[in-house]
């Protein structure tokens, strides 16, 4: 009880407290980016062998937690004075301590940005629910952007649990009222559900996936359906941005298609953290207020 009177007593201390767990969830937040894509895969992969009627393949045990971390140059298995966050990673002089191939910049570049993403929601919300919902949130937005960057693959094990979880907290208003957040839910899966389906019939192609959906209605049961507008203008405008960049810049195919979670991502923290400000800002710009 003493170190929670401290933290809350403390604005600057409880920041400095959530920066070092936010450096710490990124160090499990690489390890969920990297092995979910594939237990999912093998999860699938068992799914269409029992389908078939086919003998399922047998893998060595493989989970978010086993077997430990290793070098995929050496198979050099990670300690844990190795897997410090950031530290380790400048101790070692960004190379295996075994077979001295290079470490992969983005395991310290995740570890740092969940760590600086949470400070600022610390600073933000303060020692409050609000503040442990907006933690929630932010690191599974991290994990959901980086695996659809790698696998254009958002997993239902992380959108569904975060569209009740948003739910959950706003049955004691967090951060919206209840119908505000199941208004969202709704609207934010069906808005995009709408323009996936005439953009089929326009042009015989999907556009986006059903994951971006879940996550847009995750991000209306978080924020609530005022947000929307916002999250889906701001994520579009920077998504075909960097899309047009990339194909001036002949580092990307047309014919390639570019993930939309990222940008529904990093727009819905935008928006959890900021969206007040922007919506008052907007307002007084149209003179409606």
């Amino acid at each position: 009880m003493a170190i929670i009177d401290l933290l809350q007593s403390s604005a600057p201390l409880f920041i400095t407290f959530v920066i070092i767990l936010g450096l710490l969830v990124g160090s499990f937040l690489n390890v969920v980016i990297f092995r979910l894509p594939i237990v999912m895969e093998r999860e699938w992969l068992a799914q269409c062998d029992e389908l078939k009627g086919n003998k399922p393949e047998i893998y060595q045990p493989f989970t978010l937690s086993t077997p430990r971390s290793r070098c995929p140059h050496c198979n050099h298995e990670i300690t844990a004075l190795e897997n410090i966050p950031i530290i380790s990673y400048l101790l070692l002089g960004g190379k295996c301590k075994q077979c001295e191939n290079p470490i992969s910049k983005r395991y310290p570049t995740i570890e740092a940005l969940t760590g600086l993403f949470s400070g600022i929601i610390a600073w933000k919300f303060g020692f409050d629910w609000a503040c442990v919902g907006a933690l929630l949130l932010t690191w599974s937005l991290i994990a959901l952007t980086f695996i659809d960057v790698d696998h254009q693959l958002l997993p239902d094990s992380i959108t569904l649990p975060l569209l009740w979880l948003g739910i959950t907290f706003n049955l004691f208003a967090i951060y919206t009222d209840l119908q505000s957040s199941v208004i969202g839910a709704i609207a934010g899966y069906l808005s995009l559900w709408l323009v996936f389906h005439a953009f089929r019939l326009a042009t015989g192609k999907e556009g986006m996936g059903y994951g971006d959906f879940k996550l847009l209605a995750a991000l209306g049961a978080w924020l609530g359906w005022m947000v929307l507008p916002s999250i889906i203008l701001l994520s579009s405008l920077v998504g075909a941005a960097v899309g047009i960049t990339l194909i001036i810049l002949r580092q990307h195919q047309r014919d390639i298609p570019i993930p939309f979670g990222p940008y529904l991502a990093a727009a819905g923290w935008i928006a959890l953290v900021w969206g007040q400000e922007i919506n008052t800002a907007y307002l007084n710009w149209t003179g409606i207020s």
